[in-house]
């Protein structure tokens, strides 16, 4: 077994409940090792001004595995490959300042990096690794749409805060005769929707994989009112997309931001259904509350389970690889393979089919 080494983790890309867990098992799996951990603040900027780095011990990181974002913090605006940097006259300019976090890297002597993050951060680490830097992934999204691992940390959790809230509408939906439209996170996967909506008891959930009309909602929420609901609650993905049309934006990548913002589908479904019907409609948007709190008892277990696997994966070499779940075993899965394909909801899935057979319309 290799002694002394020093390992350094990074947490980018969006909060997720059960990173700090991932934190806690990387320290405490390197500590009985006799390993070193160090903590790289905001993703890379910690390797970019290195006093943003911190030493991890067993008395730092015990019992934060319950406490949800990042000891560590995180950022989905720093890519050092395309970093935003001002010039003199107050412009931005993108550079590549790639080759300074490697410099720093090894001029402090740390011997692999783990990456926590999802396709986005995983995708800088890769770049990193094809540069030669010693790397391990570790998967965290809430949108559970990363190839290579059947689900990620994150996703159970937003999945229950999500259906928690749908639960709560009902009442207060039956007893005006309203229709509320729900919107949570899902940029380009609909897994959140699909699950909370299945098991919220919606009536209609909105995926990105299915373009939606707006007409058979409305006709789906008309044959609800022939049997007798006169409500209706509507799940909608953030990433969800009109027939002929595209996903709603609510701000365009800038400032080094990875990606465009998405948001204000729940809005644009209610005031045409509004329109169409003259329906009471409302909408709701769940934001950051899908990705804040403590982790539910299966991601913090996930969490703990990936941080000790790629404590073992550094201990086989494994690098250029990132740790996944294939039940009942975590694994490894090379970063390449991970990041193919996005992992999208299969329309010929048992879940779709399970929601078609309770009635449950997609809009198509």
């Amino acid at each position: 077994m290799p002694k002394g080494l020093r390992i350094a983790i990074n947490t980018g890309g969006g909060d997720a409940p059960g990173l700090n867990a991932v934190i806690e098992a990387v320290t405490m799996s390197a500590y009985h090792r006799g390993w070193e951990v160090f903590g790289i603040k905001n993703g890379y900027q910690g390797l970019l001004d290195t006093d943003e780095i911190v030493r991890l011990t067993p008395e730092k990181v015990r019992n934060i595995s319950s406490t949800g974002g990042t000891i560590l913090g995180t950022t989905n605006r720093g890519n050092p490959f395309a970093m935003p940097v001002k010039k003199v006259d107050g412009e931005l300019e993108i550079k590549d300042v790639s080759d300074r976090v490697i410099e720093n890297f090894k001029r402090l002597k740390f011997d692999c990096l783990i990456a926590v993050g999802g396709d986005g951060s995983l995708k800088i680490a890769y770049e990193f690794f094809q540069k030669g830097l010693p790397v391990v992934g570790v998967p965290k999204t809430i949108d559970n749409d990363l190839g290579g691992t059947v689900i990620t940390f994150g996703f159970d959790t937003a999945v229950s805060i999500a259906t928690e809230a749908i639960d709560r509408l009902h009442s207060t939906a039956r007893s005006h005769e309203r229709v509320i439209i729900v919107e949570v996170m899902g940029r380009r996967a609909g897994w959140i929707a699909l699950n909370s909506g299945i098991s919220g008891n919606a009536h209609v959930i909105l995926i990105p994989e299915i373009p939606f009309n707006i007409d058979k909602i409305c006709d789906h929420i008309t044959s609800l009112e022939l049997e007798g609901i006169k409500y209706a609650i509507v799940v909608a993905a953030e990433g969800a997309i009109p027939e002929g049309g595209s996903e709603i934006i609510k701000e365009g990548a800038k400032d080094g931001r990875q990606d465009v913002v998405l948001g204000g589908v729940a809005e644009y479904v209610a005031k045409e259904i509004s329109k169409k019907m003259g329906k009471d409609t409302r909408s709701l948007v769940l934001g950051h509350l899908q990705r804040g709190g403590s982790p539910t008892t299966f991601d913090r277990l996930l969490a703990l389970r990936f941080g000790a696997a790629a404590i073992r994966a550094i201990e086989d070499k494994k690098f250029g690889h990132m740790v996944a779940l294939h039940p009942p075993h975590v694994t490894t899965v090379k970063l390449e393979e991970a990041l193919s394909s996005m992992k999208r909801v299969p329309l010929d899935g048992d879940t779709i089919t399970t929601a078609r057979d309770l009635g449950i319309s997609f809009g198509d």
